[in-house]
């Protein structure tokens, strides 16, 4: 029987790996694989190993969970194993000889892997996945975002922070640089020189590997807001082609991965506590854009739940299309 390890098993993230993977009743030998301190530990059933050179042999694929500088720390063991590893860190992302998948917008990337298949970021998976359709039709050339993402995107100490302060606001955040409770803080990752984070960076060059356009233009600001674990984006995309926003929400009707909440007549949209614990991202207050009288523009806002879809659930829907074309 396959075995499949998740690396960071213990982690928000980790924990959702092995949730998605029986939820598709993927069979497999599983290995749970974190640090020295977790070791020992029970989760649903399974004791979790401590993640060392050894931990690979016998594996045939890896769900990595795991920060940046830890997984940099065991590829070369997974790789020297010769396992296939879906890893949703951003140490590998734009590396050439790495595919970057969302299997809704580029599945057939996947068969370009040399043994390593990245997760995107979480915020340009869920605004992939709203935009894709259109994209395909209109041909997006430059976009405009503003996210408003989850403590859940800075790991379990994020939503600790968050649940602290509620109950007392003098609590010190230890994931944030500010409190989150009752606010929200205009920065995720460092700044560059031009004053634009190393999270804001993601977007633009994230789909433009995807979408294999390096002209894609972004212009993003992220934010961390008080939400427990749903990103939302507001969104506005300049096309090639000119748009039709009827045309546009009948697309988005049909779009993998996507489901429809437009109708804000009757106060329909989408908001992050609707997408919890769920795999869709859902699209709405679609609009012109008033500002341009090209019809080239459109706005909308889109949510997606931040641990499932915009990392999890992504990364086992990969390992799920890997085990089918071995079958």
């Amino acid at each position: 029987m396959t075995t499949i390890a998740i690396a960071g098993a213990t982690g928000a993230v980790g924990q959702q790996m092995l949730e998605c993977l029986k939820e598709r009743n993927i069979q497999a030998n599983l290995k749970l694989l974190a640090s020295a301190r977790s070791k020992g530990k029970e989760i649903d059933g399974h004791i979790v190993e401590e993640l060392t050179q050894e931990s690979f042999q016998g594996v045939d694929y890896v769900l990595g969970a795991t920060g940046n500088n830890i997984t940099k720390m065991w590829m070369p063991w997974a790789k020297e194993a010769g396992c296939i590893v879906v890893d949703n860190s951003s140490a590998y992302r734009l590396d050439e000889d790495v595919p970057l998948v969302i299997p809704e917008v580029n599945k057939e990337d996947i068969k370009n892997h040399h043994g390593l298949i990245a997760n995107p970021n979480c915020a340009t998976i869920i605004a992939l996945v709203a935009l894709h359709a259109l994209h395909k039709k209109y041909h997006i050339k430059r976009m405009i975002v503003t996210t408003f993402q989850a403590v859940s995107g800075a790991g379990v100490q994020g939503i600790e922070d968050l649940k602290n302060q509620i109950e007392d606001e003098n609590i010190p955040s230890k994931a944030f640089p500010y409190q989150i409770a009752f606010n929200l803080i205009p920065q995720i990752g460092d700044f560059d020189d031009l004053g634009i984070s190393k999270e804001e960076w993601k977007m633009q060059n994230e789909a433009r590997k995807m979408w294999h356009d390096d002209a894609l233009k972004v212009n993003c600001t992220c934010v961390r807001v008080p939400i427990w674990r749903s990103h939302s984006e507001s969104i506005t995309i300049e096309c090639e082609n000119e748009v039709d926003v009827n045309e546009a929400r009948e697309l988005l009707t049909h779009a993998k991965g996507v489901l429809l909440k437009d109708d804000p007549k009757n106060q329909i949209y989408p908001m992050p506590k609707d997408t919890t614990n769920q795999d869709l991202v859902y699209v709405g207050r679609i609009r012109k854009d008033i500002t341009d009288e090209t019809n080239h523009t459109l706005s909308l806002f889109c949510c997606g739940d931040q641990i499932r879809k915009g990392a999890a659930t992504n990364a086992v829907q990969i390992l799920d299309e890997l085990l089918k074309a071995n079958d």
